[in-house]
């Protein structure tokens, strides 16, 4: 079976790096997985693709990352023909009109299409007639995607809600953000419990510093309801950097905020920490929470997805707060001496999202997509 995955570049973001560690697991388990990428570009390309083969098609000479969408369109056909996929893997929302576009322009020569949903669908942040706009795009893709991958149970409703012509075609695979060995190298990794009267507290985030995290919350938030000997480190980089240095030297949190910037595998650095903040507007399965619970670390987040429940035991293993809830966060903030965590409970739920399993799940998936599809032109509603 050959499944051929495409990326737009080795930039760090959760779903690239998700796709790349399949690739690499569905290559050890014997399976042709050939990765087309748009361009080289990004610092994940040495962290988890030095060895990793892939297809680079002759670059046009001028940038192309501002239009990374408009160039997978026009160099995925080609590789389509060459290849020959049996299956064609979509790794997050944003790859969608890539999907939409094949089937348009190959038609019955387009592979199936199995595309996971990276992303929570309500996107309550939206201005209703952004949303409105967004939710009828939403709809369309049950006549353009074959098949569709929930990353956890919750999914498989929200899904069902916002496509209603995808119910029947959606199976649920926990997102496999870890690999056994890094959950037993976290689990284990020496760090300093805090005593019960302890309050200088080190607090960690990881993300992109983009405006879907809302980093600008969790510096208000800390502001507000940190202590005096209270630290945040904030591990990742992104187009928002020099606004939140800004407003970190505003709120007057000098010294006491650090940007770290973007670090190969920031999760071994979490052994350092006392809790784990999340401030995003919208997530699908973060990562970013998987490991955390991997290295049994309080957590204080947002209810940035229809998932973050269920991922986190229903609150048992986190302290979950309303998106944009600058009160609740600052008071989660204020409290977090307080937060201790079940490491044991926390690991447990970490390993459910484990490539060594999902990696089978996946093809699974895919065989039995091979022997049911049937090819066939799209039409798109008109209502």
């Amino acid at each position: 079976m050959r499944i051929l995955t495409f990326l737009h570049s080795f930039e760090p973001g959760g779903v690239e790096r998700v796709a790349l560690r399949l690739v690499r697991a569905w290559r050890t388990e014997g399976v042709d997985a050939p990765l087309l990428m748009g361009r080289p570009d990004g610092a994940t390309r040495t962290e988890l693709a030095a060895d990793l083969a892939y297809d680079l098609p002759r670059r046009p000479p001028f940038p192309i990352g501002w239009i990374e969408t408009l160039w997978m369109i026009a160099i995925l056909p080609r590789a389509i023909a060459r290849l020959r996929p049996d299956a064609l893997f979509c790794a997050g929302n944003s790859y969608t009109i890539v999907a939409l576009a094949m089937k348009l322009l190959l038609g019955r020569r387009c592979p199936p299409i199995v595309a996971k949903i990276s992303n929570d669908l309500a996107r309550r942040d939206m201005f209703p007639p952004v949303r409105w706009l967004y939710r009828q795009w939403l709809r369309l893709h049950g006549y353009f995607i074959d098949h569709f991958v929930g990353m956890e149970g919750p999914m498989a409703a929200e899904i069902g809600m916002a496509i209603p012509a995808a119910v029947g075609r959606i199976t649920i695979i926990p997102d496999p953000a870890l690999d056994e060995r890094q959950i037993a190298r976290l689990h284990h990794a020496p760090r300093m419990d805090r005593g019960p009267c302890a309050r200088d507290l080190r607090f960690v985030a990881i993300g992109r510093l983009a405006s879907q995290k809302n980093i600008p919350l969790m510096l208000r938030a800390f502001a507000q309801g940190a202590s005096a000997g209270d630290s945040l480190t904030i591990h990742g980089d992104g187009p928002e950097r020099s606004m939140l240095t800004a407003l970190s030297s505003d709120l007057h949190l000098d010294g006491r905020v650090t940007f770290a910037g973007h670090v190969p595998d920031p999760a071994s650095r979490l052994a350092d920490f006392d809790i784990f903040l999340l401030s995003s507007d919208y997530e699908g399965v973060p990562a970013v929470i998987l490991e955390a619970l991997a290295a049994g670390l309080p957590i204080i987040a947002t209810r940035c997805s229809a998932s973050m429940a269920t991922l986190t035991g229903d609150g048992a293993l986190a302290h979950l707060v309303e998106p944009r809830d600058l009160e609740g966060l600052s008071a989660a903030i204020r409290d977090a001496d307080h937060l201790r965590q079940d490491r044991a409970a926390s690991r447990a739920q970490a390993r459910r999202f484990t490539i060594e399993r999902a990696s089978h799940a996946y093809l699974a998936c895919f065989q039995a997509i091979r022997r049911t599809h049937r090819p066939q032109n799209i039409f798109l509603p008109l209502d």
